[in-house]
């Protein structure tokens, strides 16, 4: 599933080729997704124009010039295809068009259709409950040691599993925080309340680190996930833990890179210089 430095990558591109940009046609060629499209979806975003594009946690949010709000997730398989010229022909998982007043378009396929498309109002999107409870942003201001701590106090669970609790914060999923709680030689194992103080004060850069190379990089690209403009993504390259078990950890070289299954997802670690 596409984490954040992906989605935050397929909304840059979004922004670049969509701002200010007017929909011209918008086609739904299914009744839903993963949850069903919002009634008269289609035609309320025709003829609206695109007013900025953001990320929120994983969210996409599309703005436009009357107050309306676009909630996406691109869910497992999601893509958002940037194109100029006329639209191709769909393609069997080319759920949504959306073709501009320049000519261009955007499409978006999914062929799991796990993703969403939902609709909502500026006045009321941070109560809409998608959105509601989510933690401070990883890469935002409002997230730093104390805040992080707070966060943890009282916490009985693995921090690995807190970490990606989305109430904590918002947008981590599993292959970032395996890398960040690497580079702050912190055991996903740790108990989280544990992780207080200077253990936070080192969680929080490494947290930020690993996202902002992941976004310079356009992100991972596993499986499915490609950027907006048809790219993949390269961070892959650089993972020093994840999907490596067996290999030599990169950084002590001493131990081997351990998988371990934590709340049904794969953990990589290594246990030298993790603790």
């Amino acid at each position: 599933m596409p984490e954040l430095p992906e989605v935050e990558t397929v909304c840059r591109g979004l922004e670049a080729a969509l701002r200010g940009r007017r929909l011209a046609r918008v086609e739904v060629r299914r009744a839903d997704l993963r949850v069903p499209f919002p009634a008269g979806f289609a035609e309320r975003l025709t003829g609206r124009r695109v007013t900025a594009i953001r990320r929120r946690a994983k969210y996409m949010l599309w703005a436009f010039d009357d107050g309306q709000v676009l909630i996406g997730h691109l869910g497992m398989s999601g893509r958002m295809v940037i194109g100029g010229g006329a639209p191709p022909p769909p393609g069997r998982h080319d759920h949504v068009l959306f073709v501009t007043d320049d000519g261009g378009h955007v499409v978006f396929n999914d062929q799991r259709r796990f993703g969403l498309m939902l609709l909502d109002h500026q006045d009321t999107l941070e109560h809409h409950p998608l959105l509601a409870g989510l933690g401070p942003e990883p890469l935002g201001n409002g997230f730093d040691g104390p805040t992080l701590s707070a966060a943890l106090a009282g916490r009985h669970t693995p921090i690995k599993a807190a970490l990606l609790d989305q109430r904590v914060v918002a947008g981590l999923g599993n292959i970032y925080v395996a890398e960040a709680l690497f580079r702050a030689r912190i055991s996903p194992r740790r108990q989280a309340y544990t992780v207080a103080g200077a253990r936070a004060e080192r969680l929080v850069p490494a947290i930020r680190a690993v996202l902002e190379e992941a976004i310079a990089k356009g992100g991972s690209t596993l499986r499915d996930y490609v950027q907006a403009t048809g790219e993949l993504g390269y961070f892959q390259h650089e993972f020093a833990v994840y999907d490596r078990e067996g290999e030599a950890c990169r950084s002590c070289q001493r131990g081997l890179v351990r998988r371990i299954v934590q709340a049904n997802r794969s953990t990589f670690y290594c246990a030298a210089c993790q603790r």
